[in-house]
């Protein structure tokens, strides 16, 4: 906490206000932060006419921070009219929960705070991680996260080692717009137990289709059976 230079940041947060859009409620806001790398990110507020779509200055400070190399929020410093500190709102709360994390410090008139003061019991990605009971979520690999609740997975019986197994693969066309292009997204490994590869469809779309030894289609989705899968998997 020692070592932030906090009036460096309430001067760049000052200066930022300076170029604030504020005409309809005339209370500019400038905010900057301590990125982990050592540079400094501005932001001020933006109004807009439809109330509801203003943009924080800590918004402008998030997107200043990915815009210019990323990395993560170690202090920031948020100012008003006066350039004396302000306490950012709510949902900019959470996003410099994002970006900086628990041990990010915010600048108050009192004494740098740390979010995890500012938001207790925060919601994070951890959270997205989680499921009821301790079964964790199948993770999808970044490069596919766009595609999440899309396609339809496939789930099927292989063969190894003579045994028979359970294996998926998610086609990113079926279940889209007619005319989509086709391919095979991502291949699952093997379970033994069928409802393992259901659960790694689901984890990456609602529609999950079962393929059994017969050739005999199941509905292992979410919500009731489409009509041209009319039975559901058991």
């Amino acid at each position: 906490m020692t070592d932030i230079d906090w009036a460096r940041l309430r001067a760049a947060a000052t200066d930022a206000m300076r170029h604030a859009y504020a005409p309809y409620s005339t209370f500019p806001v400038g905010a900057a932060a301590l990125v982990d790398d050592g540079r400094v990110v501005v932001g001020c507020n933006v109004e807009n006419a439809a109330y509801g779509v203003t943009l924080c200055a800590e918004c402008g400070v998030v997107s200043s921070l990915h815009a210019t190399g990323g990395g993560r929020l170690v202090a920031l410093s948020c100012v008003d009219a006066t350039g004396e500190p302000l306490m950012p709102c709510g949902r900019c709360r959470q996003l410099l929960w994002e970006h900086g994390g628990p041990e990010c410090l915010i600048e108050s008139k009192t004494r740098p705070l740390r979010m995890a003061e500012l938001l207790p019991h925060a919601f994070g990605v951890e959270d997205l991680e989680a499921v009821t009971g301790e079964t964790p979520v199948p993770v999808v690999p970044e490069r596919l996260a766009a595609w999440r609740g899309r396609g339809t997975v496939f789930v099927h019986p292989d063969m190894s080692a003579g045994q028979q197994v359970w294996t998926a693969y998610w086609e990113r066309s079926a279940g889209d717009d007619a005319g989509a292009e086709t391919g095979v997204l991502e291949e699952a490994p093997s379970w033994d137990d069928p409802a393992e590869a259901i659960t790694w469809g689901l984890a990456r779309t609602p529609r999950v289709v079962v393929v059994d030894a017969t050739g005999t289609i199941f509905w292992a989705g979410e919500g009731e059976p489409p009509v041209e899968i009319p039975v559901r998997w058991s």
